[in-house]
């Protein structure tokens, strides 16, 4: 029974989003739209209105990939291009356009095909078995939630978008076919952003939203109770704009390749691009495109200024970058009188109530005398500094499988959602390595029995696929938030470099935390939490004075990270820790720096929690080398805070996540 669909012409609002969804059926290499919005808005409606609106299209009978009769040979796939060498005649059938439907669920060999094992076991010989980018040739591939698909199998839609083939080189094919069509993605903001290498491939990207007009949607709710009551009385009621939609997007692509764009065009898309900040030349290269596909459209030879205007929107809307505002200039602090240890100068700006003006105390580390502090030093709330766009954090395989999804760590997983690595012997999962299994049964074929069958398996050749794929992390930030903090914008600095990665762990949907340490004790500021939002709203209102407890501070976030353990032990926690290592609080009677590396030898132990000590002290005539020192004892990686930049920074948390 075929299925009856919403018309395209019936929807009500949303302008923006079927403009996107014509220019891309008018030219399938402006390489898709995404449709961004919350669930609702018609976003699945209109992209099978739009399938069913679409010509039929001329197939070969029995192609599997769809491919066009009357197009020369060498743009054929190869199984027509095989019928054609045997002298077979390719009989053209009508077809309605396919619109495939790719889930969250789908593996790499389903999407891009892989070897007919079933074929190869009764024939002994290998056979192409093409996947849904065969099967969308010439067609629509709809991907809802694209943002929750697995990044390698995002990777290979675009590459087949933007270049209109398929290249498959795997178990020992090479096969190559077309691969020409529309790709639909939808996504929910909410639930995690794309990266943004492959939300720049997407050519076109529309927000939707709920309809705001109460009449308008008292419309809607009537078409759809109208529709639901009678289908094909609704249907008749909208064919003839159905018709005449249908035969303008004929037209349209026959009048593409005739349109040109006026030199005015294009120096306005360049322009537009150039004021949006929009990376690298796509965005004037797609403005343009889509431009010529509008122009088309409407019948017209030329694409003018005002078609490079209204496609602008719908080319920049997620190309656009704000330029970060200029530093605000701050007063400076003044100049100490002595140059030595500046920074303790605002370590105990809380004063202990046993201290007195005339008493010094000495740094439990370092055995310095530390002049007491200025009376009345209150704590102080510092800007958070420049943010910075940070580099993919990369993860070496584990022998641990975890499941549970994410961007970050690359990890072995039981489930068959990733993507085959190698072939191992059984383990009980029922994922069987095809290629790996005739390999091994091929040597012993000669003594074996074949009944029906080209190739014998006895169970000693089976071999199971192992997979790996990328999860979140947790990353728990440990911050420093002591008077020592604030010398010599050191907060600013640190404060920009947490949010850097905020954004990051963000993209990446990792689960992040952090504990705070100052005054007298470490507290959590942020449990555990997806909401990278909070976490911004906790550091920028993070105030700092105070003494150093690191040894409460590391404790604080052992606690919180053993028992993130016992609830996910899917997700690896990496604590980063933010400080000075100028241990002076300590949690009992004892020495406090002693306190700390027996804490953090704790941590160390437990091999599941790797750790990152970025150092905040600044470089000059006079270093104490304390946060280098809790790094060796934590088994941490260490930074300094003069390479707290994109590639140092990053460089060092991705050394880390290797070992997780």
């Amino acid at each position: 029974m075929e299925r009856v669909v919403f018309p395209f012409t019936a929807l009500i609002g949303q302008e923006k989003m079927r403009l996107a969804l014509l220019l891309c059926s008018i030219n399938p290499r402006l390489g898709g739209v995404l449709i961004r919005g919350e669930k609702g808005t018609a976003k699945s409606t209109a992209v099978r209105g739009l399938a069913a609106l679409l010509p039929e299209i001329t197939v070969v009978a029995g192609c599997p990939c769809n491919c066009d009769p009357f197009q020369p040979k060498e743009v054929l796939c190869p199984f027509c291009q095989e019928r054609l060498a045997k002298g077979e005649k390719l009989v053209p059938v009508r077809r309605k356009v396919p619109l495939v439907e790719l889930p969250v669920s789908a593996t790499e060999d389903r999407v891009v095909g892989s070897l007919d094992w079933e074929y190869a076991l009764q024939k002994g010989k290998r056979r192409f078995a093409p996947g849904i980018l065969a099967r969308a040739n010439r067609g629509i591939i709809y991907v809802d939630e694209v943002n929750l698909l697995d990044d390698h199998l995002v990777d290979v839609i675009l590459d087949a978008a933007a270049s209109g083939i398929n290249v498959v080189e795997r178990e020992g094919v090479t096969f190559v076919h077309p691969a020409n069509f529309i790709l639909v993605g939808t996504m929910n903001p909410e639930e995690g952003e794309l990266r943004p290498q492959f939300l720049d491939r997407f050519g076109l990207c529309v927000p939707v939203e709920s309809v705001a007009d109460p009449a308008a949607r008292a419309a809607i709710l009537r078409r759809r109770e109208e529709f639901e009551a009678d289908p094909l009385s609704f249907l008749k009621r909208f064919a003839q704009a159905e018709a005449e939609l249908r035969e303008k997007i004929v037209r349209a692509r026959q009048l593409l390749p005739l349109v040109r764009a006026t030199p005015e065009a294009v120096r306005l898309a360049v322009a537009l691009a150039q004021e949006a900040n929009a990376a690298g030349h796509r965005a004037e290269i797609i403005m343009v495109q889509a431009a010529r596909a509008l122009a088309a459209l409407e019948g017209e030879r030329e694409a003018s200024e005002e078609a490079v205007r209204r496609v602008a929107e719908l080319v920049l809307y997620h190309r656009r970058r704000e330029i970060p505002p200029p530093p605000q200039e701050e007063e400076e602090p003044p100049e100490p009188p002595s140059p030595e240890e500046p920074p303790e100068e605002l370590e105990d700006s809380d004063q202990r109530p046993e201290s007195t003006p005339s008493q010094t105390r000495k740094d439990s580390a370092t055995g310095e005398k530390v002049p007491p502090p200025p009376g009345g030093a209150q704590e102080k709330i510092f800007a958070i500094g420049e943010p910075f766009a940070v580099r993919r954090i990369e993860h070496d395989r584990d022998r641990q499988l975890r499941r549970g999804s994410g961007r970050r760590s690359r990890t072995k997983t039981p489930s068959r959602s990733g993507r085959y690595v190698r072939a191992v012997f059984p383990r009980g999962r029922q994922d069987i390595a095809f290629d790996a299994t005739l390999r091994a049964a091929a040597p012993y074929q000669p003594w074996r029995r074949r009944e029906g069958v080209a190739v014998a398996i006895e169970p000693g050749d089976l071999r199971e696929k192992e997979r790996e794929k990328r999860i979140g992390n947790f990353l728990l930030f440990v911050v420093d938030a002591s008077g020592s903090m604030g010398a010599q914008q050191r907060m600013v600095a640190a404060k920009g470099a947490i949010f850097s990665l905020l954004l990051d762990a963000y993209q990446k949907r990792d689960k992040v935390g952090m504990v705070v340490f100052k005054g007298e004790r470490a507290e959590v500021v942020l449990p555990p939490t997806n909401s990278v939002e909070l976490a911004h709203i906790q550091l920028k209102e993070l105030p700092t004075g105070g003494r150093t407890p690191l040894a409460a501070g590391l404790l604080k976030a052992y606690e919180v990270a053993r028992s993130y353990l016992r609830r996910d032990p899917d997700l690896a926690p990496l604590l980063i820790v933010v400080s000075d290592g100028r241990a002076n609080v300590s949690m009992g009677s004892g020495n406090p720096w002693e306190e700390v590396e027996r804490v953090a030898s704790l941590i160390r132990e437990e091999s599941r929690i790797k750790a990152l000590v970025v150092d905040v002290e600044q470089g000059g005539f006079l270093r104490f080398g304390l946060a280098r020192r809790l790094a060796d004892t934590l088994g941490a990686h260490y930074c300094p805070l003069e390479e707290l930049k994109a590639e140092s920074l990053l460089a060092a948390v991705r050394k880390i996540e290797r070992l997780i």
